[in-house]
């Protein structure tokens, strides 16, 4: 039986760098990711990186990266985490770092969606669809853009991750028309064809001049088993998801939704929840990084990006109470350097701090994301018994 155990601290903030990975997994040839380092590479292509408050708190001490310098004392403690699921989505990394080990990969659709399966689709929404392939975002609308408006054909795309995407001009079909299609999607896409998300992926402008929007929402399968936000509710907290963190939990789990479009948002949002009297889990995504610039193969946006939330981090981290913990990680990595223009199959950076934390701490190489929903369970209080993972809290408060 879970149980309420003394807590450590007030609140916990989480702060997940979408795609930033710090190098290959051991696995990751089986994922045709060798070579991958979304980090290290993006330095190397670059020249080097300028992120110097992060380099304080001993970035540089987890994977080498040009530009960002090993420091000994650094103001965090810091470590790497394995992935031990099955699969490199944003869905199966979430669900991990919140407790949840998927044994099963998500199904994929190398040559598209069965054809039967397009067709039952396409009599429920009473449109036909175009595409049903795999391809990049970007480059589908700019293919198959023009014919979705002249026919109001949605677009159907996915890709190497277990994903529905479904693209659609907001002047064709209105936003909340295509949340429905994608809500009618998701309820056919289970047991076999089960996929991670269903995707929309509303585009605006001209032929030649198509441009995805902000409006982006994924509809992900309610996750099979208990996470660390089912039993930090089940115990009174208060968890607080900004930006997708509500939608790849299927709602569940979170007692508060702050919605961002891009990380100039969900950073805002980041320091002004900081600044609330919320107490318990905040679990916030920034997408960008992987949205705008990982799929994209886009270093350069990928550094600016980095860059914006280094500039950030002194306001952040100076906004901590005594009794808060900062983490920032990662859920996969999506290195821009390579050809693929997916996921990658990588550790993810772990760096933790706050008053009570012993700067400069080595966590070592994590087994599971898991092992950090096994600390904010033990740092608020709460049994993780039964949960998997390997809590160390312990090494951060000494």
């Amino acid at each position: 039986m879970n149980r309420r155990r003394c807590k450590i601290i007030d609140r916990v903030i989480v702060v997940v760098l979408d795609s930033m990975g710090v190098g290959e997994l051991p696995d990751a040839a089986e994922y045709g990711d060798e070579g991958s380092n979304t980090l290290g590479n993006i330095a190397r292509a670059l020249g080097g990186l300028n992120l110097p408050h992060f380099e304080s708190l001993g970035l540089g001490n987890i994977t080498a990266i040009e530009g960002v310098k090993p420091v000994p004392d650094c103001q965090a403690a810091w470590g790497k985490m394995a992935e031990r699921s099955r699969g490199k989505d944003t869905t199966t990394g979430h669900w991990e770092l919140m407790g949840l080990i998927t044994e099963q990969p998500f199904p994929v659709y190398p040559r598209g969606f069965p054809p039967d399966l397009i067709e039952r689709f396409e009599q429920a929404i009473g449109r036909r669809v175009l595409g049903n392939k795999v391809a990049s975002g970007t480059e589908i609308i700019d293919e198959l853009g023009e014919e979705h408006v002249k026919t109001g054909r949605p677009i159907v795309y996915t890709s190497a991750d277990s994903v529905f995407q479904i693209a659609a001009h907001e002047e064709v079909i209105p936003l909340e028309e295509l949340y429905h299609i994608c809500r009618t999607a998701r309820e056919m896409l289970t047991g076999v064809h089960g996929v991670a998300r269903v995707i929309a992926r509303p585009f605006r402008g001209e032929p030649g001049r198509f441009a995805r929007t902000e409006n982006r929402k994924d509809f992900s399968l309610e996750p099979p088993g208990v996470t660390v936000l089912d039993l930090l509710v089940k115990h009174g907290y208060e968890t607080t998801g900004i930006g997708k963190i509500k939608d790849i939990f299927a709602g569940r789990g979170i007692t508060r939704h702050i919605p961002s479009k891009n990380n100039t948002e969900g950073i805002s949002h980041i320091i002004d929840v900081i600044d609330s009297q919320v107490r318990g889990l905040v679990l916030a995504n920034l997408v960008d990084f992987d949205m705008k610039y990982g799929h994209r193969n886009d270093p350069q946006g990928y550094s600016l990006a980095l860059e914006e939330f280094d500039r950030a981090l002194p306001d952040i981290i100076g906004r901590l109470r005594d009794d808060d913990i900062l983490v920032i990680t990662a859920d996969h990595g999506c290195d821009p350097t390579t050809a693929s223009t997916d996921h990658s199959r990588e550790y993810v950076p772990l760096l933790v701090a706050g008053e009570k934390v012993r700067a400069g701490t080595r966590l070592g190489v994590r087994e599971s994301f898991a092992d950090l929903g096994k600390t904010v369970l033990e740092l608020l209080g709460v049994s993780g018994e039964g949960m998997p993972g390997q809590s160390f809290a312990g090494l951060l408060l000494g």
